[in-house]
């Protein structure tokens, strides 16, 4: 099963230039995923962080890595042919054991692979690793929750 960023953008709310996973490459449901980003010196973020020495900020690695596995949860939790209208939203509960272990820079393919550790109802507990070249960039331990969207739910 292969999700390209059209199909990603009707599971996920983010959107450009905050949408951090550009096509999922493989999903079995409640177990694991793997999906990627393509790094380009067009990102805004590199703007500042850092002109002269372009360095893709950590906390986008991480963020990249939760909407991957926020994918997961979706199609785990809805199916195959998720679709998220905006009733559901997934937040952050915890990031542990993050660590960095290499820079991405423009041109690199930020490779994102996550497992479920945990799950229970809405929460999901996932191990998160990203790659470029085979090479582990960086790791850490995601907890997330599905919940209704409360905005969206006022509005009915």
């Amino acid at each position: 099963m292969i999700f390209d960023v059209q199909k990603i953008r009707e599971i996920l709310p983010h959107r450009y230039p905050l949408l951090l996973v550009d096509r999922v490459t493989t999903i079995t449901p409640n177990t694991n995923i793997e999906g990627y980003k393509n790094i380009t010196i067009n990102e805004d973020v590199f703007n500042g962080h850092f002109p002269i020495q372009p360095i893709y900020p950590g906390v986008y690695i991480i963020e990249g890595m939760a909407q991957t596995g926020g994918v997961l949860a979706f199609v785990s939790m809805f199916g195959e042919e998720a679709y998220n209208n905006g009733d559901k939203i997934v937040y952050f509960m915890s990031i542990d054991k993050a660590k960095f272990r290499n820079p991405v820079i423009p041109g690199d393919k930020l490779v994102y692979k996550l497992e479920v550790l945990k799950q229970k109802g809405g929460i999901w507990v996932l191990q998160g690793y990203a790659y470029v070249d085979n090479k582990l960039v960086a790791e850490a331990e995601l907890k997330a929750m599905v919940v209704d969207n409360a905005e969206k739910k006022a509005q009915k």
